[in-house]
């Protein structure tokens, strides 16, 4: 859509676009991690997250709609790299470690999500009274940090269960 980024408002959008792409491509990686997992929690968890993953999506083409633009995608390499990464570690892991390689997986996903979210929070609050687009992006904002925290304790338990190999 973008040839060149010439306004804050261009930036903008072409960041939500890349936003909307990663969600989608975070219901992707859910997909594979549920149908990979082994263990029930691993499994609850990452479909409770997609259902949230779900409504992610639902609010950033909302924010396009508050600004009155088209609803589209711009790329987002990070979570293509992550997607690729995971898939390719997951292919290679025993079955025995496996949902914790997937929480692994998760909590970096989590935290790239973080980012994205708090750089457009950052970016719009700049922006003229665009206070409903922010709360929309803050609701996001706060369930992956609720994602992020379920994964990290989670991953701590499976990992404290998992026996160790002489090293």
């Amino acid at each position: 859509m973008f040839e060149r980024l010439d306004t804050p408002q261009d930036a903008f959008n072409f960041k939500l676009g890349a936003t909307l792409k990663m969600e989608k491509t975070v219901l992707e990686i859910l997909d594979d991690g549920i149908e990979n997992a082994r263990d029930d929690r691993v499994k609850d968890l990452l479909r409770s997250h997609r259902s949230e993953s779900e409504r992610h999506v639902a609010n950033v083409e909302a924010a396009f709609g508050l600004f009155g633009w088209e609803i589209d995608d711009s790329p987002c390499p990070a979570i293509e790299g992550l997607q690729k990464e995971g898939k390719a570690t997951v292919k290679k892991t025993a079955d025995s470690i496996v949902d914790l390689v997937i929480l692994q997986a998760a909590l970096e996903v989590e935290h790239h999500e973080l980012g994205v979210y708090e750089n457009l929070i950052i970016s719009v609050k700049a922006m003229d009274d665009r206070d409903d687009v922010a709360r929309l992006l803050h609701q996001n904002f706060e369930s992956e940090q609720e994602a992020l925290e379920k994964v990290r304790a989670l991953q701590a338990d499976i990992a404290a269960a998992t026996p160790k190999q002489p090293v």
